[in-house]
């Protein structure tokens, strides 16, 4: 019965949803076009063949060029009568709507094809139209659209489209569609490894300034993996931390990613993620590859780091991080290094090349060299014995380093002051305005010789 009930009230739930889409148009509110959206979603795991296919029979008239492809994209096989005659006419935001549904429908059963085939055809179809109410519906439209073909493997190929859209949405100030054909086209561009020409289109535009919580979060997430990839570790942090902070509590798959990308970003910057970061709910399974780097890299083993990533290249290659974490071999060798340092006073290279698991004495030699001189390590480099040498720790309070530390503060301390009360710049006479003329103070003190001849003459009639 429960199901019969279901089956029953998703015709009506999708009549509501096109008088909202009647009602937003005519009304111009852009929240009615919002609540649609949401009634999408909780429809998306209810609509069947059946149900969907007579639900376009009775919407879309038979002369609408979608219409067509749309009821071959749902391929009924006993397709039941409408239960009303078809329309004679319909709006370009109620098309865009069926559109959506079907694209959904055919996503969910895995037609990738007919989805590229239906979202290209209503694409075509809605470009020709210019309507303020048909914005967010063609937003997400061209979401899915963008998303079908990267399905199909054919991303490259809406690159071109996308950047026809993005222009056309600016110069109609259209923000929601500006915000989101942006992120595709940063997707586009990071999924083929295009991190310049992503970083260029960056450069030249802008979100605008009433951007979604929800776009704005992949914006900061694209933007710091392009930072990342360029060297700007600091860069890369800040938008990654935005991005996690800013991030909805159910978007689970999105927060992974960003914790991901967050993690070697830090270890890179020298930083260790603590053990709590890696043990979220639902977090702990996904993360495992990069926790055994991230202890990899904490304890400074080069083996233990090389079979980590022997062990996980596949996950790394699929995550496009492979980069990152090739990079985190000198991070790795740095740390075992200054244990080494700590260890022993006087160690030979070839020992500190076993250590490290490093094939040859020359380049055990050119790494320590490269960290002495790089102040990682505290060490000296004698080349004719082949050997490391550990200066001895000297008592720090002993020296001058606690006096210059204290100099330094102090001086910061007073070039404060002194900048404070270089600020305090007034106007001349400024100090003046509060002060009254001599010909008010003349005036008032005649007012007030009256006011007392006054009180004193009241006095005397008293008495």
């Amino acid at each position: 019965k429960k199901e019969e009930k279901k089956e029953a009230d998703v015709p009506a739930a999708l009549r509501r949803g096109v008088a909202l889409v009647e009602k937003a148009v005519s009304s111009k509110q852009a929240h009615l076009t919002s609540r649609l959206l949401r009634l999408t979603v909780t429809l998306r795991r209810q609509l069947t063949a059946p149900v969907l296919h007579a639900f376009l029979q009775e919407t879309l008239p038979a002369s609408t060029p979608l219409a067509a492809v749309l009821l071959e994209a749902v391929a009924c096989d006993s397709p039941p009568e409408p239960a009303s005659q078809p329309k004679e006419a319909c709006l370009i935001e109620t098309e865009v709507f069926c559109s959506l549904l079907v694209t959904l429908f055919v996503l969910d059963a895995k037609r990738t094809e007919t989805a590229v085939t239906v979202t290209s055809a209503a694409v075509k179809r809605m470009e020709s139209f210019n309507s303020r109410s048909l914005d967010v519906l063609a937003a997400r439209l061209w979401y899915y659209y963008s998303w079908a073909h990267e399905l199909a493997g054919r991303l490259d190929s809406v690159r071109s489209t996308l950047l026809a859209a993005l222009r056309t949405s600016t110069l109609r100030h259209d923000n929601i569609g500006q915000e989101v054909l942006l992120n595709l086209l940063l997707r586009n561009y990071l999924h083929y490894n295009l991190y310049d020409l992503a970083e260029k289109l960056r450069s030249k535009t802008e979100m605008p300034e009433s951007r979604s919580n929800q776009q704005y979060c992949r914006y900061l997430y694209y933007l710091g993996r392009i930072r990342a990839v360029q060297l700007e570790y600091t860069g890369a942090k800040d938008c990654l931390v935005q991005a996690s902070r800013k991030a909805p509590g159910f978007a689970l798959g999105f927060r992974v990613e960003v914790h991901k990308w967050m993690t070697l970003v830090r270890l890179l910057l020298g930083d260790i993620p603590e053990r709590s970061s890696f043990t979220h709910k639902g977090m702990a399974k996904p993360l495992l590859p990069y926790f055994e780097i991230t202890q990899a890299v904490r304890v400074g083993d080069l083996s233990m780091f090389k079979t980590a990533v022997e062990k996980y290249e596949s996950v790394f290659t699929s995550d496009k991080t492979l980069n990152l974490i090739n990079r985190l071999r000198r991070n790795v060798i740095r740390t075992g290094l200054r244990r080494v340092n700590l260890a022993y006073s006087r160690i030979s290279l070839e020992d500190v090349a076993v250590k490290l698991g490093l094939g040859l004495t020359d380049d055990a030699a050119c790494l320590v060299a490269k960290a002495i001189r790089d102040g990682g390590v505290d060490a000296q480099l004698d080349f004719d014995q082949k050997c490391m040498m550990s200066k001895e720790v000297v008592d720090v309070y002993s020296t001058q380093e606690p006096q210059a530390a204290f100099h330094s503060r102090i001086a910061f301390c007073l070039d404060t002051y002194n900048e404070a009360v270089r600020a305090m710049r007034y106007p001349p006479d400024s100090h003046k305005k509060g002060l009254e003329t001599a010909e008010a103070r003349k005036e008032r003190l005649q007012q007030e010789q009256e006011l007392a001849k006054h009180i004193a003459e009241e006095e005397d009639e008293d008495f």
